[in-house]
C-alpha cells in the first residue's frame, strides 16, 4: 500500500496530470519527521520509498491525492494543487481551500 500510495504521490508531484487542473508550487524543504507530522495533523497519509517522501490528502481533511506534496532529501519539496491556489505552507498545500 505504501509503494502505492508513494507512486501516487510522485507521479502527481512530477506534473503528469492536465497543466489546467493542476499546478506545482515549490515550497520549503521537510525533512522526512517534518512532513510526517504535518501529514498526521491533516489527517493525511504518509509515504516514503528512496525516492522520496510525500504525503496525499483529499484536500478536506482525509487520505488522498487531490492534494500533494512531495520531498527529496535536502532539495525543496514541490506540492501539487488544484486550482487557483498558491499555497506558502506544507501544511496549507495538503488543506485545501478554508470555508
Amino acid at each position: 500500500m505504501r509503494k502505492l500510495t508513494a507512486a501516487c504521490i510522485l507521479i502527481g508531484a512530477l506534473g503528469f496530470s492536465g497543466p489546467s487542473l493542476a499546478k506545482d508550487i515549490h515550497l520549503e524543504k521537510q525533512t522526512p519527521e517534518q512532513l510526517k507530522s504535518v501529514c498526521e495533523k491533516v489527517s493525511g497519509s504518509f509515504s516514503q520509498d528512496k525516492s522520496g517522501y510525500g504525503c496525499g490528502t483529499d484536500c478536506k481533511g482525509h487520505p488522498g491525492t487531490a492534494c500533494m506534496v512531495f520531498c527529496q532529501p535536502d532539495k525543496r519539496c514541490i506540492a501539487q494543487v488544484i486550482g487557483a491556489r498558491h499555497p506558502r505552507t506544507v501544511e496549507s498545500a495538503l488543506r485545501g481551500k478554508r470555508r
